[in-house]
Order: structure tokens, then sequence, then C-alpha cells
């Protein structure tokens, strides 16, 4: 049921702040937008911001605002669009002059006029972001809904203000922001609206990668993301943006053998793993854990469908697009690649007897994240057999009980060797050379297999042993 009584946020302090400066200035004030339509649909939002459309100068007003607001920060103001932001406790406010746009073929960047409230709304993505409420005295709280926002949000859809077609060739972007809004609200899209996407889909690419991808993160971060992904997939907008998950569509059969179709897995992995986390870059990895099976994937006679290497293909595949989408090259990258390097490992484990050894040597592959990949592996399961799937997620218990068990023991997580390096050259009277990283590389082992335990005094001891097989002598102290 929709929330149309404004009483609570048109007590706040922070409106009533912003309309008697409006009326100061004598400038015709509203808030507009998400503000007003998640507050109509009682939807508590992650990050605070309202939109304020002026009729005038919208940066004049943001300036007089910030003077009011204590612990307002700096004024940003953004002259070639006539906006102006600030942040106050935790809130961040636009401010925008009331504006007509109209667009040039090869660009989503619009050439810009003062307009009225009624050519601000037109310009809208769609009609439940068009809903304006009034701030200044003589109308305080006021909502002007000119195209029915209200009746779209109560029947959950989604339409724009003008001609469909007009609106997603201005700004394309508005493609992914309608697919975003319907995952993220569970609203549908229009179908004419539905159709002029599947239409323009190829003027996307016009709009930077880093602002496609930050709408496909959002898709991410939605309680089921499959929605969002097979609408992109639905209006080919998903071949245009991420083809290696299309490579992946449909079942291929020879000689009465078929493998599943690792598209619709892969999406119901990733709905899978956002039931138990909100790590964006974990879910990009399970978006992305069967991207090299694509690559890989060969028949043979005697054993059917093969993906060999698939992980190690898959996470080579994960730098190129990542780099290609102007995706972040750094750490996140990386884990995302690890994931996906290592997604099979524990599944090896789980099916079979689990030994320390194999349990010590996923610690150390995996480091800092083993929990994060076993999380990935559980949400991999996706069997639609009741008894193999309590089966496979027994097994991953015991396999986490064994982490625990033997990280406990052996420290193996984050391992530093029990005897450095400088200990090893000290000892044996060494300078830098390739005997010190044999000695390391086999204490190391003796560890993970068990043959020593995670201990300097047993270390050391094993320094010793491997020196004298590499002819060096202890040197006498």
């Amino acid at each position: 049921m929709l929330n149309t009584s404004f009483e609570d946020i048109l007590n706040s302090q922070l409106l009533k702040t912003v309309g008697e400066t409006a009326d100061a200035l004598e400038l015709e004030t509203y808030a507009i937008g998400g503000f007003v339509r998640d507050h109509m649909l009682n939807r508590k939002r992650g990050n605070a911001d309202i939109d304020f459309v002026v009729i005038g100068s919208g940066i004049t007003l943001a300036k007089e605002v910030q003077k009011k607001l204590p612990k307002a920060s700096k004024v940003q103001v953004f002259k070639t669009y006539g906006t102006a932001m600030l942040k106050w406790e935790g809130i961040s406010l636009e401010f925008v002059g009331a504006r007509k746009e109209s667009y040039a073929p090869d660009s989503r960047n619009p050439e810009v006029s003062v307009g009225s409230l009624q050519d601000d709304q037109n310009r809208r993505d769609f009609t439940i972001n068009a809903m304006a409420i009034s701030l200044n005295a003589n109308s305080y709280g006021k909502l002007l809904d000119p195209f029915n926002g209200i009746k779209d949000l109560e029947d959950g859809i989604l339409r724009t203000p003008l001609e469909p077609e007009m609106t997603y060739s201005d700004d394309p972007l508005r493609m992914l922001r309608a697919i975003r809004f319907a995952s993220q609200l569970g609203f549908e899209i229009e179908k004419k609206s539905l159709d002029a996407i599947k239409k323009q889909a190829q003027r996307i690419s016009i709009i930077t990668k880093e602002r496609c991808v930050e709408e496909i993160n959002k898709i991410m971060m939605c309680d089921q993301p499959s929605f969002g992904f097979l609408l992109l997939d639905q209006v080919n907008l998903l071949e245009l943006l991420l083809p290696e998950l299309i490579a992946l569509k449909g079942i291929e059969e020879i000689e009465g053998q078929k493998h599943k179709d690792n598209f619709y897995h892969t999406f119901e992995v990733v709905d899978n793993i956002c039931r138990t986390t909100d790590n964006l870059w974990l879910r990009w990895a399970a978006l992305l854990h069967d991207i090299g099976k694509a690559p890989t994937k060969r028949f043979h006679k005697k054993i059917g469908w093969t993906f060999h290497g698939h992980e190690f293909v898959g996470s080579k595949m994960v730098f190129k697009l990542f780099k290609r989408m102007k995706m972040p090259l750094n750490e996140k990258m990386k884990f995302v690649q690890k994931m996906v390097l290592m997604s099979s490992r524990p599944i090896v484990i789980a099916e079979d007897l689990v030994t320390d050894s194999a349990v010590r040597r996923l610690i150390f592959d995996a480091g800092e994240h083993i929990n994060d990949l076993i999380t990935l592996c559980e949400a991999d399961i996706t069997t639609k057999n009741p008894k193999r799937f309590e089966r496979y997620h027994n097994n991953f218990k015991i396999v986490r009980k064994k982490i625990e068990e033997v990280e406990e023991r052996d420290h193996i997580r984050n391992f530093q060797p029990p005897v450095s390096g400088e200990q090893i050259m000290e000892s044996f009277g060494l300078g830098p050379s390739k005997a010190i990283g044999q000695i390391k590389e086999a204490i190391k082992e003796a560890i993970l297999e068990g043959i020593i335990p995670n201990e300097e005094n047993a270390a050391f001891e094993l320094m010793k042993v491997e020196g004298e097989k590499l002819g060096l002598k202890l040197v006498d102290k």
C-alpha cells in the first residue's frame, strides 16, 4: 500500500529550511524524483539523497541553503548543467534549475536551456521519478504528478513520460536504469517501453563503460540479480555488455550426451550467493565463475563433455573483461580472479575423503578468502535432486568444520614461514641465493603435508637437514 501522506517528511527541518530559503529568494522549488518515489513506497534508501528542482537558479538556492544548515559541506557547482550539490548529515542534496534538454544523435550530453517545471518533468526517465512535492509556503506539500506516476507505482509498472523511443534514444543510459529499477522494485517494464529498449539497444555504445558498470553493479546488488540479467538478455543489451555470459548459452547434444545450460546455471548461482552475502565482488565472482567453460568445452566419445582448465581460462578472461569495462584492475579484480581460479577446488575436497593435507593446501592457497571461496562453492550447488542437494551441502559443512580444526591447530591462513630467509642465510653463512628459496619451499611443503608441525623448532631442524642435502654447513657461533 502506498504512503501518500507526506506529513512526516514535510515536518523535517531540512525541507522546511529549503522551502523557507526558496521563499526568501522568490524561487519556486520542489523535491522531486527518487526521494518522493521511495517515500511513497515506504522504501528505505541505502544512499540518502534528495533532488530539488528550482524554477530559476538551483546554484543560488544551494549556496543560500548551505549557509543555513549547520555543518553542511561546501557547495559543488556544475555550471554547464546549472546544478549544485552539497552534503549535510550524510544526505546528498542536489539542486538543479528546471530545464529543457535536446540531444545530438551521438551523445548523451544534452544541450540545456532554461525551462518550466513541466519541461523538467518531461525530461525525467520514468513517470514514477517525475513526481514532485512543492516546498514553497503557498503550496507546501502539494504533489504534482502530471503523468499519473502514483497509478504506475500502484500497478508496479515502469513507463516513460514521453514516447519511449525518444526517451531511450536521447539518453541510452535510461535503458539500463529501466532494468535496474525493475530489478530493485520488482516492477514490470511496459511492453511499449521494452520494445523500444530492444530497438535502441545498439545506442548503449555511446555510454561510457563506467556508467554502464555503475548500473550493472546496482542490478548485482538486488535480492535476485537474475531478474535484471535475464531482462538485459531479453532486450539484447547483455550481448553488448557482457558477451562472455552469452557464450555460455545453450545445451549441446552429441551421441545422446548433453551438458547443462551454463548460462541459466550461472544466474542460479548468483541468486544463491545473494542470499548469504552482500559482497559485490563475491557476487561478481559468482557471475563469472564459469565463463571459461565456453572456450574450453570439448566432447570426448568415452567420457562425454569436458571443460578442462575452465577455471584457469576463466580467471584470465576476468582480467580482459574488467579492462574492457573500465572496472578496477586492483585487489578487487584480483579477488574475483582468485575466486574463479579456485572455484572447483573445495568441490573436489567435498566429494572425496577430506585429508588434513588437502585442507591445509586449500587454506594456504585461499588465504584470508577461504570463507568466501566456500560460500561461492555452496552457491554453485544447483542440483534439483533433493538428496544430492542435501549431501553436497552436508559435505561442505564437513569441509568447513575441517578447515576450522586444521586452522586452529596449524595456523596456515596467511601463512608465514616459521624460519625466515634471514635465519637461513645467517645459519649457513649465505648471501642471497637459490638455496634459500629451495629450503623455504621444502619447509612449506613439509608443513602442508603434515610431516612437521607449523612451529619454529621443527622447521629449524628440517632446515638443517635440507641444508645438508644441498651441501651446506651450519656456521659455528
